[in-house]
């Protein structure tokens, strides 16, 4: 059984706080992207609601003109 000397134990320690670095660049990436998914789907639902109503003014226009 080979003994992990103080050089080995300091260096796992800066590789284990550099993957906690990783980590939590990673869980502020996952944060970002779920914020930006959820503000594009208020924004799609935003641009479906404008074109139905855009669609029902085009639509209501020409048989009100006619009355």
């Amino acid at each position: 059984v080979r003994s992990v000397s103080g050089g080995d134990s300091d260096e796992y320690a800066a590789i284990n706080s550099m993957l906690d670095q990783i980590n939590s660049c990673l869980d502020h990436l996952e944060e970002k992207n779920d914020h930006l998914h959820a503000r594009l789907q208020e924004l799609l639902e935003s641009n479906r609601q404008t074109r139905l109503e855009f669609q029902q003014q085009l639509g209501e226009t020409p048989s009100d003109a006619n009355t």
